[in-house]
């Protein structure tokens, strides 16, 4: 297993913050480590800081099982490499994990769907409600349409929880 460290230092982030969202994804990849190690899977993890949160990656082939069919493993790993972060530091986490790119070609993907879900709104000037979706899944839809100057909200309560796409006003 190799773990390898590229951090962005935007300038929005203070010296502090930095450190903290370092030692974050360390003790991170410690955690997946062990995990993976347990597991007897092979894995390199990289370690890198995006959009003022930790983020890491697991590549290593055969790993796809460790995603799930809708990313559902994935959140569940995400989610306990979150609590396992907050136990040795206090404080809660937002570290983001991919596992051989699933994030990526999630986010791709959903960019499109908000692209043709916009450009659907602005012909008819209807809102639309799109499918459930995780935390993630609904910021991609968000950024997107701002984006392309549009408005969006979520609704419901999760797991149900939409977003809606919003006619220009």
């Amino acid at each position: 297993m190799e773990k390898t460290e590229k951090l962005e230092k935007p300038e929005k982030l203070e010296k502090s913050e930095i450190s903290r969202l370092e030692e974050e994804g360390d003790l991170a990849a410690d955690y997946l480590e062990v995990l993976l190690d347990i597991a007897d899977l092979p894995g390199d993890i990289d370690i890198d800081v995006e959009n003022g949160r930790a983020a890491l990656a697991i590549e290593g082939g055969e790993l796809t099982h460790l995603i799930g069919e809708e990313g559902e493993v994935l959140e569940a790993l995400q989610e306990l490499t979150r609590m396992a972060v907050q136990q040795n530091t206090g404080d809660r986490s937002r570290l983001m994990l991919d596992i051989e790119g699933f994030r990526d070609k999630k986010k791709s993907a959903l960019r499109t769907l908000a692209q043709e879900r916009a450009e659907e709104v602005k012909s008819t000037g209807e809102s639309i409600t799109l499918a459930p979706m995780n935390a993630f899944e609904r910021k991609v839809i968000h950024d997107t349409i701002g984006e392309l100057g549009l408005a969006s909200e979520s609704e419901g309560e999760e797991p149900n929880r939409c977003v809606v796409i919003l006619p220009a006003s």
